[in-house]
């Protein structure tokens, strides 16, 4: 019993990456189709970024560090969070559209007709490619950023950091999964959903510059910091390296298990909502 259902598990991977690939081909076809709309998204993304960015500029015009951190190490704090982020808009972006639209038009019946997990069909189905922005940023500022700090480096830093990254992506999709989920009972949750998701901004900055509730809300509560901060400063400073890299696959395994048995819940009180 225990062998066939570690098969099946891995059928189950097999099967993700194969549509996978196939979904991301047609988006691709699609993005050829529509390549203003695909301008015009990259466009509003780099101009939020060059705010960001300018903010911490001004920031640092008037002041040489924050609690102890300085501009480049902020800077590699603000890079480093867009790996995990730009990894979940990569590949779970469509739970969006479960929070916002899908139940409350009836669209989602579409999924309980086809022979696959539900939550699976969903998080393959669109595959946003501008998220390589991110992900391209994020590369260009913790370059920037190394060159000016004294970074202690150990050769296996390299793959706690991608250790950190994928469970960090973990944490963001799960956190999305969990509020998308409540639509199931309500019809729609997009709006929680977005207001839960924007606490990620606090952890693009050291967390220790705010207050200690925040502190608390976004490392224990909806732990955001888990996916950027702690795994950046331990980059930076090898500091609470058990912490760092532990806590984050901790709270991914944890709000996994929630997210997974929230969605399943809702599935069982799903009744289908035309518009």
């Amino acid at each position: 019993m225990k062998k066939n259902r570690v098969k099946h598990f891995f059928k189950e991977i097999h099967r993700a990456f194969r549509l996978q690939r196939m979904f991301a081909a047609l988006h691709l076809k699609k993005l050829m189709e529509y390549k203003v709309d695909f301008a015009i998204g990259a466009v509003g993304f780099l101009v939020e970024q060059v705010v960001n960015i300018a903010f911490l500029s001004i920031i640092f015009g008037r002041v040489e560090s924050l609690r102890g951190w300085n501009y480049y190490e902020v800077l590699f704090i603000y890079g480093f969070s867009l790996f995990p982020n730009g990894l979940d808009h990569l590949l779970f972006d469509n739970i969006w559209n479960v929070g916002y639209w899908m139940i409350r038009k009836g669209d989602f019946d579409k999924y309980l007709t086809r022979p696959i997990n539900t939550l699976l069909i969903v998080t393959v189905e669109e595959f946003q490619i501008d998220a390589f922005g991110k992900l391209l940023l994020g590369v260009a500022l913790m370059v920037t950023s190394i060159r000016h700090v004294d970074l202690p480096f150990i050769w296996y830093d390299i793959p706690l950091a991608l250790i950190a990254i994928l469970f960090g992506m973990l944490i963001y999709s799960s956190i999305k999964t969990i509020f998308g989920a409540i639509a199931f009972w309500t019809k729609r949750s997009g709006h929680l959903m977005e207001v839960t998701y924007n606490l990620n901004q606090f952890s693009q900055y050291p967390v220790s510059i705010y207050s200690r509730a925040v502190r608390g809300a976004v490392t224990y509560v909806i732990p955001f910091a888990l996916t950027s901060y702690y795994p950046a400063s331990y980059l930076l400073r090898h500091t609470r390296p058990v912490f760092s890299i532990l806590a984050p696959i901790v709270a991914a395994v944890i709000l996994m298990s929630i997210a997974l048995f929230v969605w399943h819940k809702g599935l069982d009180a799903y009744e289908s909502a035309g518009s």
